[in-house]
């Protein structure tokens, strides 16, 4: 029995989901651009992947960060780190769940995000402009880049997402979840840390696992 349970573990532990831009398995990237560097050492992204991930409309999803007015930089920064632990990070694999979409077999629900993480990004978002909540679907894409459905109204992120666990749990879909847990707890994913520390996303996928 616990042959098959370290089995089991060992099979979430070090992976890449299979979705539109991830490689099949992760390995050292010798170059990867800007917010990604921090996984070079070990990565499900290529250095293509990871520098599509900082443009707007990237033909990574084809998606526009400025659909209601330009998305200020220190908040984009926060979609980008994003974008950059989705695409590059092996350490997802407690969190894989499978995804029926056309342009993915498997996605993540339930990411328990470091709380500073959290805090942060809806900090620095607050004065960002949106018209949606679940940035996942309901655009209308006839343009060929996502626009605001009919009818809806751009509004501060401040008052589409009340609260910090409001913005991390429904912006993707339930892809994170809030935390209490702290950066450095070994409880939380962390989208920003110091690579020169290691990566503390491990032991977290570890325990979890």
């Amino acid at each position: 029995a616990v042959a098959a349970a370290t089995g089991t573990q060992d099979s979430v532990l070090n992976i890449c989901m299979d979705a539109k831009h991830h490689k099949t398995e992760p390995g050292p990237e010798g170059q990867l651009y800007g917010q990604c560097v921090l996984w070079k050492d070990n990565a499900c992204c290529t250095a293509n992947t990871s520098q599509e991930a900082h443009q707007d409309q990237s033909y990574l999803y084809n998606f526009n960060w400025d659909h209601c007015g330009a998305m200020p930089e220190k908040c984009k920064r926060h979609f980008i780190q994003d974008t950059c632990l989705y695409e590059c990070s092996p350490n997802l694999g407690p969190w894989i769940d499978q995804a029926d979409t056309s342009w993915r077999k498997e996605r993540i629900r339930d990411v328990p995000l470091c709380q500073e993480d959290c805090e942060q990004w809806w900090e620095d978002c607050q004065d960002a402009v949106t018209c949606k909540v679940n940035w996942h679907k309901g655009w209308n894409w006839t343009t060929g880049t996502n626009q605001c459905p009919k009818g809806a109204m751009c509004q501060k992120f401040k008052f589409v997402f009340r609260t910090a666990a409001a913005l991390c749990e429904q912006i993707w879909s339930g892809s994170y979840r809030y935390t209490s847990h702290q950066r450095g707890s070994g409880r939380c994913i962390q989208m920003w840390f110091d690579p020169v520390q290691g990566n503390p996303n491990v032991a977290v996928a570890q325990y979890y696992a």
